[in-house]
């Protein structure tokens, strides 16, 4: 193909990124991401930033992981410093699905306490992710310091973000399950659950949590136990 052409093809993908119609531009970002062309890449991060459906912001960031990295990541690593929320949040969602950990810098502590829910939530999806070995336990704690925050979905994706963590999480949960504010700890309390019984459902785990809150309970009543249970808790936790 002459160079005039690969032109013409490139801005043939641009307007169809750009129309009007969700389902020509999923079209054309499964097409850009079957035939990775580095020329594409610029449209795809800048279309991520605006694209109001999320399936097609899915097949944006399919498309994306299928150029190199080194050309994806630059871009990528730009964008988590846009002034648009969106931006950010599918610049981390993508760089989570590389999952290079050239990208763990990016990472700050800014993003992970980001004003922006969706952002927040994207931010503590990748850290856990791309966070180098040896740092979990650091990253746990700063993530801790979220916990409260939020309607349910904020919450639940900060309980799972912890419980990936493993082991590394138990510290800083302890600790937050003795905070002044009960939501923390209930919140606190409700992961450590989860981290220990990842059969338990997250509703069955925060309304048990608020139960020992309200009851008095702490982490410190538990500190000691190395049972994984909730502090008060003499039962067994089945499934939800």
């Amino acid at each position: 193909m002459t160079v005039t052409g690969q032109d013409t093809d490139a801005r043939r993908a641009h307007r169809a990124l750009d129309d009007g119609r969700s389902a020509v531009r999923l079209r054309a970002a499964l097409a850009v991401g079957t035939a990775p062309d580095p020329r594409y890449v610029a449209a795809l991060v800048e279309r991520c930033a605006v694209e109001p459906e999320f399936f097609v912001r899915d097949m944006l960031t399919w498309a994306l992981t299928r150029h190199p990295v080194s050309v994806t990541l630059p871009a990528l690593l730009r964008e988590v410093r846009s002034e648009r929320a969106q931006a950010r949040s599918q610049a981390l969602h993508t760089l989570s699905k590389i999952g290079d950990r050239r990208a763990w810098p990016a990472i700050t502590p800014r993003l992970l306490a980001d004003p922006d829910d969706e952002v927040a939530r994207s931010a503590w999806r990748a850290a856990v992710l791309l966070v180098p070995e040896g740092e979990e336990a650091a990253l746990a704690t700063t993530l801790a310091a979220r916990l409260g925050r939020g309607g349910r979905e904020t919450r639940l994706s900060l309980s799972r973000a912890l419980v990936t963590l493993g082991e590394a999480a138990e510290p800083a949960l302890r600790d937050a399950a003795t905070a002044p504010d009960p939501g923390v700890r209930a919140h606190a309390l409700a992961t450590h659950r989860l981290l220990h019984d990842p059969e338990a459902g997250f509703e069955s785990a925060v309304e048990e949590a608020k139960r020992v809150v309200a009851l008095g309970g702490g982490a410190g009543r538990a500190a000691g136990s190395g049972s994984g249970r909730l502090p008060g808790d003499a039962s067994q936790h089945g499934g939800q």
